[in-house]
């Protein structure tokens, strides 16, 4: 299932992206993006290569956080490598891979991250009252026994920089340790994911519904 989703997954990730966040007042002029969008024909010779593995596995081209991160070739290569392994080869399920990716873009509030992913990890099995409970800010009601582990294992690791015993207790009985390192490492890996697109101020496509909208929690 995993591989059936890896196209769909990294374009939804891009498209989502792609357009710079709107001011309040409609009437207010467009900002300018803090990262002009490159283009293939614009990446100099430490870009290029990895302008290149974008394109061959993206439908929309270099937008979303590939902008900003080709302007550290080097850095944004190792982030390639290493989103690609946590998305496709982890060795956590995908139906909790993609729920800790949420829990982090509930947390930061990130429009692009939820938009993205919160099609993805209830097409992987996440039941879509989990999600909408998650949205609301709540403990979502009804979870399985291994979604509740990672619910209360990113959480309480972002919230209070430590993970309980007796939740690592749980998450060692229930997931093993590669998992808990797995697990540890996407959750780090898209806190930074959501630093990249507020800072760059990326937001989702033009015509496209604010997951959060202005004034909401």
């Amino acid at each position: 299932m995993k591989a059936n989703l890896m196209s769909l997954a990294l374009s939804a990730v891009l498209a989502c992206a792609a357009a710079p966040l709107l001011a309040a007042d409609a009437s207010s002029p467009p900002a300018v993006p803090r990262f002009p969008q490159l283009t293939v024909e614009q990446l100099n010779v430490y870009q290029k290569p990895l302008g290149e593995q974008i394109m061959k596995v993206s439908s929309v081209g270099l937008a979303g956080p590939y902008n900003p991160l080709l302007r550290s070739p080097i850095m944004g290569q190792r982030m390639f490598d290493l989103l690609y392994y946590l998305r496709w080869n982890s060795s956590v399920p995908l139906r909790l891979n993609e729920f800790a990716i949420l829990i982090i873009g509930r947390q930061w509030r990130s429009q692009v991250e939820w938009l993205a992913h919160a099609p993805l990890a209830i097409r992987a099995g996440l039941a879509p009252e989990i999600v909408a409970d998650l949205k609301a800010q709540k403990r979502p009601a009804n979870m399985k026994p291994d979604e509740a582990v990672v619910y209360d294992f990113v959480t309480e690791l972002t919230n209070s920089h430590q993970v309980s015993d007796a939740t690592f207790a749980r998450a060692k009985q229930l997931l093993g340790e590669q998992q808990i390192v797995d697990l540890t490492t996407v959750a780090g890996t898209y806190v930074t994911v959501a630093m990249i697109l507020a800072m760059a101020e990326e937001s989702v496509p033009a015509g496209k519904e604010l997951p959060f909208k202005p004034g909401e929690p």
